[in-house]
């Protein structure tokens, strides 16, 4: 069973990667800000985290500063960081803070998105 954490405030798209990773047969599990998002991400067990950048409570590179801190009880998988900023400067501090690649979330269509978490999957 591959499990999914989707980290992500805005409901509309975090409901629209919610929907879209059930329908392909993921097992998915969601956290609307980096409190929640934290807790789950420390009891491990995660195949792919999609972390937005930009949340209320802890930003998504605080939850990543956290974990570099503190590893998690159960391993995961990688963290994909979900971000709107086309801004290099976030991207690459969130790269030195053990994410494993970002999808800009204006630019991906439900296709492109379903490939690239499968292709963050292959890599385990």
């Amino acid at each position: 069973m591959t499990k999914i954490l989707i980290v992500e405030d805005d409901q509309f798209i975090r409901e629209f990667y919610e929907e879209l990773l059930i329908q392909e047969g993921y097992t998915v599990e969601t956290a609307i800000d980096g409190e929640m998002a934290l807790a789950k991400i420390k009891q491990g067990g995660w195949n792919v985290i999609m972390l937005d950048i930009m949340l209320p409570k802890l930003d998504g590179l605080q939850i990543l500063k956290s974990l570099k801190a503190g590893p998690p009880i159960n391993s995961n998988g990688p963290i994909i960081v979900l971000t709107n900023l086309g801004n290099n400067t976030v991207i690459n501090q969130a790269f030195e803070l053990g994410a494993s690649g970002y999808l800009i979330k204006s630019a991906m269509n439900p296709d492109e998105i379903l490939k690239e978490i499968k292709n963050f999957l292959t890599k385990q």
